[in-house]
C-alpha cells in the first residue's frame, strides 16, 4: 500500500492523563476513502484516539500522520479534518444554509463558491428545501444531517464522527446508517466513526478496530470480526455467542477438533496458532450456527433441555440447558409457521453448522 493510499497512520500512540494511561501504544492505518470504525465499550480509548487525530488532545508518545505528513503538533484549525459530535452544536440563530456555510466563510471562500457548495452539499443530505429553516424547526434526524453537511462542506480530507447517531430513535438511527454510508461513498471522504454499538459498526464499516483498555484487539472487515474473532473479548463483544470449555484434539487428518467433558468430539476451526494436543481452550459457536434436532440426531454430542423460548419476530430464540456445560442460545429463523417444533421441557440435541465452531486461544 502506497503512502497516498493511507489517510491516517497512527504509530505507537500513547496518551496519558496523569497516572492514567488511556492509550497504550496504539498503531493503526486507515485507508483513503475508507469508512473505518473504532468500536469498543465505554472507557476503552476510542474517543481519546479520535481526539488525538482531531488535535483536541496532545499525544504523549508516538506519531500521527495524515497522508504522510506528521500532524501531531498541528493545532486543530490547521488540520484538514472536521468532526461531527454526538451533540450537533448547531448555531440556533442561523439558518440551515448559514450553518453549512459557516466553515467555508471562516476559510475565506468566495461568496459564489460558498453558495455553490452549500447548495450541492444540502442536496446531497436531502435538505435542499429546508435551507431557510432554523435548527429548532428541524427534527433530530434533520439536525444530524445539517451537522454532517456543515462538517463536509469545506471538503476535509478526513471526517471524524463521535457517536453522532446515539441521540436518535431506533428507526431513524437505522435509516441514517444507510444514508451515512451512501454519503461517504459519494463524497470519497475518509470517515472515522466511533461507536459502542456493534450493529452500527457491522452495518456501515469497511473495516473495524475493536478496542479494549486502551489497546486494539483486532482490526478487520465486519465479516472477519464477526466470523473469525481473534480472542474471547472480541467474540463476546461482537454479537451474541456461546462459549464452551473444551480440550483441543488434533485429528488424524490434521484437522482440529474440540472434545467436550462428556467425551463428544466435533470439528472446529482455529484462530491464530492453536495450542498443543490436549490443551484446554474455548470454542465459540454463534446462536445462528446451532439448530435444534431430536436428541439422537446431534452431530456434536451436545444434548439438553429447552428451558426458554423467545419470539423475536424475524427469529425465534431458544435457551437450552445442557446436560454438561453452560446454558446456550440457539437462533432459528422465523419461516412463518404459527407453531414451533420444540417446546419448553423438550429434550433436544444440538447440530452445529459446517464451520460453525471456532477455537479461541486465550
Amino acid at each position: 500500500m502506497s503512502e497516498q493510499d493511507i489517510a491516517i497512520d497512527v504509530r505507537n500512540a500513547v496518551k496519558r492523563f496523569g497516572a492514567v494511561t488511556a492509550l497504550a501504544g496504539v498503531s493503526l492505518t486507515i485507508r483513503d476513502n475508507e469508512f473505518f470504525t473504532l468500536l469498543g465499550p465505554s472507557g476503552c480509548g476510542k474517543t481519546t484516539l479520535l481526539r488525538l487525530i482531531a488535535g483536541f488532545e496532545e499525544i504523549t508518545e508516538g506519531e500521527i500522520l495524515l497522508y504522510g505528513e506528521d500532524i501531531g503538533t498541528l493545532p486543530p484549525n490547521r488540520r484538514p479534518i472536521n468532526t461531527v459530535f454526538q451533540h450537533y452544536a448547531l448555531f440556533p440563530h442561523m439558518t440551515v444554509a448559514e450553518n453549512v456555510a459557516f466553515g467555508m466563510r471562516r476559510l475565506g471562500w468566495s461568496k459564489a463558491d460558498i453558495e455553490d457548495q452549500t447548495g450541492r452539499i444540502l442536496d446531497l443530505v436531502k435538505l435542499g428545501d429546508l435551507a431557510a429553516r432554523r435548527p429548532a424547526q428541524l427534527s433530530g434526524g434533520q439536525q444530524q444531517r445539517v451537522a454532517l453537511a456543515r462538517a463536509m462542506a469545506p471538503r476535509p480530507k478526513v471526517l471524524l464522527l463521535d457517536e453522532p447517531l446515539s441521540a436518535l430513535d431506533l428507526k431513524l438511527r437505522q435509516a441514517m446508517r444507510i444514508e451515512l454510508k451512501q454519503i461517504q461513498e459519494e463524497t470519497g471522504i475518509t470517515f472515522v466513526f466511533v461507536t459502542h454499538d456493534q450493529e452500527e459498526a457491522l452495518t456501515m464499516s469497511d473495516r473495524i478496530a475493536v478496542m479494549s483498555a486502551g489497546e486494539i484487539r483486532q482490526v478487520g472487515t465486519p465479516h472477519e470480526i464477526y466470523e473469525a474473532p481473534n480472542d474471547r473479548f472480541v467474540a463476546d463483544f461482537i454479537g451474541e455467542t456461546n462459549v464452551l470449555d473444551v480440550t483441543v484434539q488434533r485429528g488424524p487428518d490434521g484437522a482440529w477438533h474440540s472434545r467436550l467433558p462428556n467425551g463428544a468430539v466435533f470439528p472446529c476451526e482455529a484462530a491464530g496458532t492453536p495450542p498443543q494436543d490436549g490443551a484446554a481452550a474455548h470454542v465459540l459457536i454463534r446462536p445462528e450456527r446451532l439448530s435444534l434436532v431430536p436428541e439422537a440426531e446431534s452431530n456434536s454430542g451436545l444434548t439438553g433441555v429447552v428451558d426458554q423460548i423467545v419470539y423475536l419476530g424475524t427469529d425465534i430464540q431458544y435457551g437450552v440447558r445442557l446436560d454438561e456445560g453452560p446454558d446456550v442460545l440457539v437462533r432459528a429463523q422465523n419461516v412463518g409457521s404459527d407453531t414451533t417444533s420444540f417446546r419448553n421441557g423438550d429434550r433436544v440435541g444440538l447440530a452445529i453448522a459446517p464451520g460453525g465452531a471456532r477455537l479461541l486461544v486465550d
